[in-house]
């Protein structure tokens, strides 16, 4: 144990978190194991999806210019396809983030005079402009799309009578989010959503349904795919990249759905038959197929930090002992300087960048100065160790994401040691 201190120490750990964290860990042994049996029940998925795929050494090439005949392209489809269930996947480097993603899911199946309904309230802030709730350059809105919103019940759980009541004959999308976003309200179980579905499909059995899964892949042993979505969408620098994945964003659905999608990002005519890979498939297979541990980490490091801030009196969202459906976890501090201090602990603990002070500032899509800890090798990857909230009231830091356990332990244990030393906790 001297010789863990010790690294600690060169760290800038002080022997007095490590003596609070101590008993936290011990706590939590019982939930970690729970964590990686999920885990090794997802990789077996994985390899499964993949060996159905067929993929072989040549699906590891690339392709330059259109990228016609990619059959390493068309493999990693086929293995996300496999893994969620449905009958089609675009997973591509030319869909830049979960928001293109999200948006181009949303302006492929919609159509003008159509209506999006949020069945799960509030989106989240950057979707607010893709929608046109923000007035922004070729929004839905310009595009003559209207939108209405089901808010949720005051426990943040979805309210079926207010999806009823915004359910109308020009409904043709319904997006459900799965994460919390920038809102402390609970992230939705696969159990949740099939039981929403199946409540919206009761009285629109026509309506596309699209789930965004962004932060919540392989955190069960289910996808909402399983449960009767029809679109699920993330990001490949969240948890599927597995840490690997340098860009790009992936839609698994129906053949439709994906079809339409395909036709967007590329153009009528070319739809799925072109974009080139660049080299960059190694890393979507490996990052794919290393996914689940790698989930399995941001999440123990997730309950670690819930445990520690809940010791210390802090409102945590979720707690401790609550079940887990996304890697993100949300700590409430009450001020500014504990939000910052926090997210520049969590920097210092960075293997990239660690020298870096983060500050607070604007940014695109966002309608406050946000803070944001991004010390990774891939840049904004949140599947990495990152923190990150917006500069408002009640000042809360959303943190998520740890290659490694090893990792994500360190970094709440810099974030201690930075509010200790600015005499914002008491240990």
């Amino acid at each position: 144990m001297s010789d863990i201190y010790e690294q600690y120490a060169l760290l800038g750990i002080s022997g007095r978190v490590l003596d609070f964290a101590a008993p936290v860990l011990e706590t939590l042994r019982p939930r970690f194991a729970e964590l990686d049996e999920t885990a090794e029940f997802n990789q077996l998925r994985v390899i499964k999806a993949m060996q159905d795929a067929h993929v072989g050494e040549a699906n590891l090439m690339g392709t330059t210019g259109y990228g016609y005949d990619d059959i390493g392209r068309e493999g990693i489809e086929r293995t996300y396809a496999g893994f969620f269930g449905t009958e089609d996947a675009l997973v591509r480097p030319q869909i830049t983030c979960g928001t293109h993603a999200l948006a181009l899911a949303l302006s492929a199946n919609l159509r003008p005079g159509d209506e999006l309904l949020s069945a799960s309230g509030k989106p989240y802030d950057t979707l607010e402009e893709v929608i046109g709730i923000r007035p922004s350059r070729g929004s839905l809105a310009e595009f003559g799309i209207s939108y209405r919103q089901a808010d949720l019940n005051e426990d943040g759980s979805i309210s079926f009578e207010n999806i009823r009541r915004g359910l109308t004959e020009k409904t043709r999308l319904v997006e459900i989010q799965r994460s919390r976003g920038y809102l402390t309200r609970p992230t939705l179980s696969i159990e949740q959503i099939g039981e929403t579905i199946r409540f919206i499909r009761s009285i629109r059995p026509d309506v596309i349904i699209m789930i965004d899964n962004c932060y919540g892949e392989f955190t069960e042993r289910r996808e909402p795919s399983q449960v009767g979505a029809d679109m699920v969408v993330g990001s490949l620098i969240k948890n599927p990249g597995g840490g690997l994945a340098p860009t790009g964003g992936y839609i698994a659905g129906t053949a439709e759905c994906v079809a339409n999608c395909a036709v967007r990002l590329t153009s009528p005519g070319l739809g799925k038959e072109v974009g080139a890979s660049l080299g960059i498939l190694p890393s979507y297979y490996e990052g794919f197929f290393l996914a689940p541990t790698m989930t399995a980490s941001a999440i123990k490091g997730a309950v670690f930090a819930a445990a520690c801030y809940e010791r210390l009196g802090f409102d945590c969202f979720p707690k401790s002992a609550d079940p887990r459906y996304d890697i993100v976890q949300a700590v409430t501090f009450g001020s500014p300087e504990a939000e910052i201090a926090f997210c520049q602990g969590i920097q210092a603990a960075a293997p990239v960048d660690s020298f870096v002070v983060p500050e607070p500032d604007t940014m695109p899509g966002y309608d406050a100065p946000v803070v944001m800890a991004a010390g990774a090798f891939v840049s904004g990857s949140t599947v990495e160790l990152s923190a990150d909230g917006p500069i408002r009231e009640p000042y809360t830091a959303y943190f998520q994401g740890g290659l490694s356990w090893p990792h994500a332990k360190l970094g709440v244990l810099k974030s201690l040691q930075y509010l200790l030393d600015r005499n914002l906790i008491t240990i």
